[in-house]
């Protein structure tokens, strides 16, 4: 197996764009100016930065917002009245100094004008008052008010909004699945859900209940219909439910239970278009069949037929394990060149490095590494320690730890639709959500690693060096799968007694660097 970083050009944000006009801030070429300021004219992107820069000024020690320069200073950022620059950045409604959004107001006055002339065209009442209030100081709230103004220029949002705030939609869940799915119903959802104007709830069992009533609306033999049924809420839905009150994840449960409960309908719709049985009078001969001619996706409906054999619907089937053929596998240098890329060179932005990190160094799972929390690092009085299962915390070695510590003080996303207190590790742009597995799984795949060939390769390294019991525990793997990494390893440590689990988890981690 070939395995290559590709750096990413690591630079979040629009390209600049080129021109004939110089800078007289930054030297670099642009389309044109944005502001003539005592200093020289001035490119977008330096009057941007210069616009969101507050604090101190050196010149006269006032508290505001910082954005000229001071040669007596070490170029050092300094007020509008010590830089010598002439225009007024005062909001003329509020008076905030910040950059002019419309007609001298800022981002979060001209959003409160927008939405109030928008909510004032709904009918009056008391109910859609309170509502049209909450929404109003749920959206004016947001960190970063012009993202909310970009998101209102999309298509449907004002009329959903207006109708939410009319109470057309009740604020409700149940309400909002009544109207036709998209993206801006379902960032809706999470502005009004961030905010805690609807319940939290699980969004994964939500679409998956949806998912459920569609598929077997669409399977119209009662026959095949009735057993599916019974398999898909018996043992999948109660699954997932039970999943989702111990507040564990159920996206993997939720995407496995499709294909399941898909590739079982589409069996029992062979088995009685091509020999007239149904679930009854299935026979072992049917199912080899199947299995035989078709994909390895078939081999999904195992799971029905143990569910079946335990409810006796279906006692004389017998479906062994899918045993896969290949098992992707970096070598160590590969995975030992790939950490050190990601811990000192800036192949991409910093939290997507942190994020191949954990993968390489921890063997943690794409799925897992996406949910994780902001509290699963914990400071001790011996450095930075991850909760990575119910053992004990596994140990952060620098450079790790400083990359870890760097990227909690700048989480991405944390300015969009809601305040700053997100508790996910990775931050998503939806309100109140964590990145999504897949976008993570991309963007590492696009600068090169292997996914499962680092996972294993990482699993493989640290049980050649730990008794695979204390891995398990310590990265939340089962017993099963680290011994088998173990056994392929040619490795002991299984029947080694438990020993001191973060002193070796300490040495074993710092040896990789």
């Amino acid at each position: 197996m070939t395995a290559e970083i590709t750096p990413r050009i690591a630079i979040r944000g629009r390209p600049r764009t080129a021109g004939d006009f110089t800078c007289d801030r930054c030297s670099r070429t642009a389309g044109r100016h944005r502001a003539s300021w005592s200093e020289g004219r001035i490119c977008g992107t330096c009057f941007t930065v210069a616009m969101r820069t507050h604090g101190t000024c050196p010149d006269c020690r006032t508290e505001r917002m910082l954005p000229g320069r001071s040669a007596a200073h070490g170029d050092q950022p300094v007020c509008v009245d010590c830089a010598g620059i002439t225009q007024d950045y005062h909001c003329s409604r509020c008076g905030t100094e910040t950059e002019h959004y419309r007609q001298n107001t800022c981002a979060r006055c001209s959003l409160r004008d927008d939405l109030t002339a928008l909510f004032r065209r709904s009918e009056a009442s008391e109910a859609t008052e309170t509502t049209a209030t909450k929404l109003l100081a749920a959206l004016c709230g947001a960190q970063r008010p012009e993202s909310i103004l970009t998101w209102l220029r999309k298509p449907g949002v004002r009329d959903l909004l207006r109708r939410l705030a009319s109470s057309e939609i009740p604020l409700r869940h149940e309400a909002l699945d009544q109207e036709p799915n998209s993206l801006r119903v379902e960032h809706m959802r999470s502005l009004l859900t961030h905010h805690k104007l609807l319940p939290s709830r699980d969004h994964y069992l939500a679409l998956f209940q949806r998912w459920l009533t569609s598929k077997l609306e669409d399977v119209d033999d009662a026959d095949i219909q009735r057993p599916v049924e019974s398999f898909a809420r018996w043992h999948h839905l109660r699954r997932i439910r039970s999943l989702s009150a111990d507040g564990k994840p159920t996206r993997g449960p939720v995407h496995s239970a499709k294909q399941e409960i898909t590739e079982t309908i589409k069996f029992f719709t062979w088995l009685k278009l091509t020999h007239g049985r149904t679930v009854a009078s299935c026979v072992q001969a049917d199912v080899d069949t199947w299995l035989a001619d078709g994909p390895t996706t078939r081999h999904a409906i195992r799971t029905f037929f143990v569910w079946a054999v335990k409810n006796r619907t279906c006692t004389n089937i017998t479906i062994g394990f899918r045993q896969a053929k290949t098992v992707p596998l970096l070598t160590q240098g590969q995975r030992l060149a790939m950490l050190k890329a990601c811990l000192t060179d800036n192949i991409d932005t910093l939290h997507y490095r942190v994020a191949a990190t954990l993968l390489l160094l921890y063997a943690q799972p794409v799925v897992k590494i996406a949910a994780m929390k902001s509290t699963d690092v914990i400071l001790t009085p011996d450095g930075l320690r991850l909760s990575l299962a119910e053992g004990d915390p596994a140990p952060v070695p620098e450079p790790f730890a400083s990359l870890l510590t760097q990227h909690l003080a700048a989480r991405p996303n944390l300015r969009t639709g809601g305040s700053s207190g997100s508790e996910w590790l990775f931050p998503g742009y939806r309100p109140g959500q964590h990145i999504h597995p897949n976008t993570l799984m991309e963007r590492l795949r696009e600068i090169g690693i292997n996914l499962l060939g680092a996972r294993n390769a990482s699993l493989r390294a640290l049980v050649k060096e730990v008794p695979a019991p204390l891995v398990a525990e310590m990265l939340g793997y089962s017993y099963q799968v680290t011994q088998k990494h173990a056994a392929a390893a040619a490795e002991p440590w299984s029947r080694y007694p438990r020993i001191q689990a973060t002193r070796i988890m300490t040495d074993t981690i710092g040896m990789d660097r």
